[in-house]
């Protein structure tokens, strides 16, 4: 299966989305097909071997909108674009219709406060013709076009209701000017103002609905601008400038102070600190030395170095974050059904009532012209713009939100179902740990110093390549302690370590739990700790302790989940004591831990944990958490920025800070608040407008301008979400 993105041109609401989104998936090799209101978008799962692009294209004009198939890497210039070209063409028609509709609104203004300050000619009822004709029929030439197709094809969407309203406005006061006898008997006035005017209003609501959208989507822009256009490839001494798109995997990248890094890579020469808040969500810069990783995009903050590529064009982490944001924003939460299923009824609802309001008029008072004025007022208040736009806005901001913290999500399905959450498991190793030993404790004997114990160690593990030995090693170097050079280096497999360190015998090995040591070492392996004996010439020096030790957020992270009313659980394959020992120490009870679970039963825990009736989140490391993490209702996998496969879980953590996940879960939250509160927006306009407008007590050009507004009010309310703060005070 292959999978294509279009651009889409023409949708009023949530209807059309719909009928294209149907047109699409009842062709022959589509296996899906989502269309986004607010993005504008479509994507499509099909089987190339029978469907191509230009043939999904064909399909959507054959419902009379257009579409253009774009790649991802083409999307944010293609959407700037397209928004542009969007305004633009609202622009157009709001000018248009604004200047000749501004005197028929100063004429119906005259006459309702009886001014006669405007010359005489405004209020001839030929020349109000000719100035509503283009507005009718230019500007609103759209609603027109779009009402004929969706009718073709059995549907009822907004451009019908605003092209029935505006019509009946317009040819009852052409049939007055033309001399056609009302039902009152008289010639009657006439509402050319009120179909030029609602016209005028609802391109006005379109032009700033369109500005806003704009807005809910910067995301994807602001990650995009992160890639710099040139990057400094050193050819032996020679230093040439080229293209990002002309770097290549293997070349040498020379990055200054203040550059953004073009490309991913590893430092080779010299180290910096690196700000790499677009990846993580963290504002303290990162210290880089020869070989660690580095990410296209972010920004080299002091110091000059020089690294290998390892990742360009769309294989770095920056493209790929792009990607899932990109492929979220354009996608559906479950719950944008409920929409879908009201605007399909909706409007063919609304068509019966106007109707209904208009025979009741018209039977009761005898007057024709009340009758169709308050038949139109019903037909433009009830427009479904807003509750197709009050989803999928919220979720563009959202996901948004969620990647400039660092918090990839990778749809809206699961955007909507982490508010649901009230159990996660979370893996130990990589997770609540940092998954890698490292020093915890030295404990010298008499007679030696604590420096002197860990420098005579770090000098027999120098050239080893054990985890355990590396992490002597690192914890030397980070005490400033200086270790000299062995020599005669022997690794003993399942024993330790022998050297001659300065002319001496030096053996690091595993301690035993006898001897005067006895309680010291009982004590550090109750403790989860792996205890190494240092021997000198036959002597014992001391002891050193290794462990894989907590991350400092972890205790912090699983307070604030408890506190949000999560209940917390830690799986491992370590032995129940050890993982007793990382659970007092961040705050797990007991009965909470799950140990001894080898990688392929996790999942069996995931599962054993939802048949109990919770909704559970699998938090691991992505790699062999895998089942686990699918298995769960929400995987949410934790890692180090390019350490991870960031499209492994259903939502990806880019920082390792496990504070991440009641971050996500706050965020999830916060978006589905919004969704509630724009659906009780969209739904409120409707329940207060169409039995005030049906009794009489609206005026049509009031009802096209609350209908704008509440279109107005859902996309804004939306955008107010990208002020959310999802990591709480004390995590920032």
């Amino acid at each position: 299966m292959a999978r294509a993105k279009l651009r889409l041109k023409g949708m009023t609401c949530a209807v059309c989305a719909s009928r294209i989104e149907k047109k699409l998936k009842s062709l022959q090799g589509v296996k899906d097909a989502l269309v986004n209101f607010a993005s504008e978008t479509a994507l499509v799962e099909y089987d190339p071997d029978r469907l191509s692009p230009d043939d999904l294209t064909v399909a959507v004009r054959e419902v009379g909108y257009d579409a253009c198939p774009i790649t991802e890497k083409a999307l944010p210039d293609v959407e700037d674009k397209a928004r542009k070209e969007e305004i633009k063409r609202h622009l157009n028609s709001f000018l248009l219709s604004a200047v000749l509709s501004a005197p028929l609104l100063l004429t119906m203004i005259a006459e309702f406060t009886g001014l006669t300050w405007l010359p005489s000619f405004f209020f001839d009822k030929q020349f109000q013709w000719v100035l509503a004709t283009p507005v009718q029929f230019i500007a609103g030439w759209g609603f027109y076009r779009d009402s004929y197709y969706a009718l073709r094809s059995g549907t009822a969407n907004m451009s019908v209701l605003v092209a029935l309203g505006t019509s009946a406005a317009y040819f009852y006061s052409v049939a007055v000017v033309l001399g056609v006898r009302t039902a009152a008997g008289a010639h009657g006035h006439v509402y050319f103002e009120t179909g030029a005017v609602l016209i005028t209003l609802i391109t006005l609501g379109k032009l700033l609905e369109a500005v806003a959208k704009g807005r809910t989507s910067r995301a994807i822009r602001e990650l995009m601008n992160l890639r710099p256009e040139t990057a400094h490839v050193l050819v032996g001494d020679e230093e040439k400038e080229v293209r990002v798109q002309d770097v290549k995997v293997g070349d040498i990248v020379l990055v200054r102070p203040g550059e953004k890094v073009p490309v991913d890579g590893v430092v080779k020469e010299g180290s910096s600190t690196v700000d790499e808040s677009m990846l993580t969500g963290e504002s303290i810069p990162v210290e880089k030395r020869p070989g660690d990783k580095v990410t296209g995009g972010t920004v080299n903050v002091a110091g000059s170095f020089k690294m290998e590529t390892t990742g360009v064009g769309e294989d770095t982490v920056l493209a790929q974050i792009v990607r899932v944001v990109e492929n979220a924003q354009a996608s559906k939460a479950p719950i944008q059904r409920f929409a879908d299923t009201v605007s399909a009824y909706f409007v063919p609802a609304v068509v019966l009532v106007a109707g209904v309001t208009f025979i009741g008029w018209y039977f009761v008072s005898h007057d024709l012209s009340r009758a169709v004025m308050n038949m139109t007022a019903v037909l433009v208040i009830a427009c479904p713009c807003a509750l197709g736009l009050a989803t999928p806005t919220a979720i563009m901001v959202g996901t948004g939100v969620g990647a400039s913290n660092g918090i990839l999500i990778r749809n809206g399905e699961h955007l909507e179902r982490a508010h649901k959450l009230n159990a996660v498991i979370l893996d130990k190793t990589g997770t609540i740990t940092k998954g890698r030993p490292a020093l915890t404790d030295v404990v010298p004997r008499a007679g030696i110093s604590a420096d002197e114990l860990l420098r005579v160690a770090a000098a027999a593990e120098l050239y080893s390549e054990h985890p355990l030995g590396m992490a002597i090693v690192e914890g030397a170097r980070e005490a400033s302690v200086e270790i000299p050079k062995p020599s005669d280096f022997q690794a003993i497999v399942g024993k330790g370590v022998r050297a001659l360190v300065e002319g001496k015998e030096v053996e690091v090995g595993r301690a035993s739990a006898t001897g005067p040591d006895e309680r010291t070492v009982t004590r550090m392996q109750s403790e989860g700790k792996t205890v190494m004996s240092v021997m000198r010439d036959g002597t014992v020096l001391g002891l050193i302790a290794v462990a894989d030790t907590v991350k400092e957020p972890s205790k912090e992270a699983i307070a604030e989940m408890r506190a949000m009313g999560l209940r917390v659980l830690m799986v491992t394959g370590d032995s129940i004591a050890t993982a007793l020992a990382i659970a007092r120490e961040v705050g797990l009870r007991e009965e909470d831990v799950l140990a001894e679970v080898p990688p392929q039963l996790k999942a069996d825990k995931v599962r054993e944990l939802k048949d109990k009736g919770y909704t559970v989140a699998m938090v691991g490391d992505g790699i062999n958490d895998a089942p686990a993490l699918a298995t769960a209702d929400v995987g949410i996998a934790i890692g180090t920025g390019t350490d991870i496969a960031i499209e492994t879980g259903d939502i990806t953590l880019m920082s390792g800070d496990l504070r991440g996940v009641p971050a996500a879960i706050r965020l999830s939250r916060a978006t589905m608040r919004k969704i509630r509160q724009n659906f009780f927006w969209a739904l409120f306009y409707n329940a207060m407008g169409i039995p005030a407008a049906a009794l009489g007590h609206l005026n049509p050009i009031v009802a096209g301008a609350a209908m704008a507004l509440s279109s107005i009010s859902v996309v804004t309310n939306s955008m107010l979400l990208r002020h959310f703060k999802p990591y709480s005070f004390h995590s920032r």
